[in-house]
């Protein structure tokens, strides 16, 4: 689409584009029995009960944690509560220093809030802490508000951020993020495309940057656009996301608008909204399929294509520019010649 992979790029690539409306990404969580659609209200977890994907709120489950700020005996009440869900379920390798210590001022900035992240691999957790430790050490050293401890796992970031182990069950693991997430925090340089696309259709707001050119750090920004969303982009860059992020997690109002705003998406029916309309997706691709072709079998020049939806219903395909401004100028140069020859008596 044309957010995730804007014309003034188009010499980062060697292919043309095939320009489809609303998002380049197609999702069937709506059109899927296996996956269940997002609720306002959260299913009541029982006390004592074992844990079940979509089932009970983030702030219950706390990343499945019996002690998610890691407290200690005799600490006050409130200082055990759990006051926002961020959670990231993307691979290890999609993040680099830069996003980690951006969630690292995230939490600091957010009293009593943790961060969720998928154990993949499980052999990077220890590299994770490792990181996270030297971080907070650093930066208590800089600002000189405290002595610094070479020991990591003694931070109170540290113990505040946590691990959840892999679920086979594609159906299962989106369920989870329901259940388990506020918001999610998105991977940059490359964003999180099936898990954000998971954590969308479960009710989840994703914060992303948007001020990458990779096709792979635009996915997020895209998809906010489309889902009428974009307040959650950041475009001035990582100052801009976490600032993003902190509000979500202490203004309430905010972000249950923003959660509010996201589930009616996903909840709309009869028209489906555009963003999960995977129908209207393959109708839309079809169609960019077949100009291509037509093209081809006329011996046409390859160029990009846009697919263009006129109403909801209805589907209209243009060639890009370059072909019929082409064609034109040539048409017009054909006809400053003959109006040459004609005043020089040459026809």
């Amino acid at each position: 689409d044309e957010v995730v992979s804007p014309m003034r790029l188009e010499g980062l690539y060697t292919e043309k584009f095939l320009y489809l409306p609303d998002h380049f990404f197609s999702k069937g969580h709506a059109v899927q029995e296996e996956v269940m659609p997002p609720r306002l209200e959260y299913l009541p977890r029982e006390g004592g009960a074992d844990f079940r994907p979509g089932v009970g709120s983030p702030r219950e489950n706390v990343c499945l944690s019996s002690n998610p700020l890691g407290t200690m005996e005799g600490d006050d009440a409130s200082e055990r509560e759990v006051s926002f869900v961020y959670c990231n379920f993307n691979k290890f390798l999609k993040n680099n220093p830069e996003t980690m210590r951006s969630w690292i001022r995230v939490l600091e900035e957010v009293p009593n809030s943790i961060l969720c992240l998928l154990e993949n691999p499980s052999e990077g957790v220890a590299n994770l802490r490792k990181f996270v430790g030297e971080e907070v050490a650093a930066a208590k050293a800089k600002a000189n508000t405290a002595e610094v401890d070479n020991n990591y796992s003694d931070s109170d970031v540290d113990a505040r951020i946590h691990f959840i182990p892999w679920e086979m069950n594609p159906f299962d693991h989106q369920q989870r993020s329901h259940s388990l997430c506020n918001v999610m925090l998105d991977s940059h340089p490359y964003n999180g495309h099936t898990t954000a696309q998971d954590a969308l259709y479960a009710g989840v707001p994703v914060v992303t940057r948007s001020d990458g050119d990779d096709m792979s750090s635009r996915v997020s920004t895209s998809a906010n656009v489309v889902l009428g969303l974009e307040e959650l982009n950041a475009y001035k860059g990582v100052e801009e996301y976490e600032d993003i992020a902190i509000r979500l997690g202490t203004d309430e109002v905010w972000f249950a608008s923003i959660r509010e705003r996201l589930i009616e998406t996903c909840l709309r029916m009869d028209p489906m909204h555009p963003y999960w309309d995977v129908p209207r997706y393959v109708e839309n691709f079809q169609t960019g399929l077949k100009i291509i072709w037509d093209g081809f079998i006329r011996g046409e020049k390859m160029d990009h294509v846009h697919v263009l939806e006129i109403d909801h219903d209805v589907a209209d395909v243009r060639r890009t520019t370059q072909i019929e401004l082409a064609a034109k100028e040539n048409k017009r140069k054909e006809h400053v010649k003959r109006k040459r020859l004609m005043s020089d008596g040459e026809l």
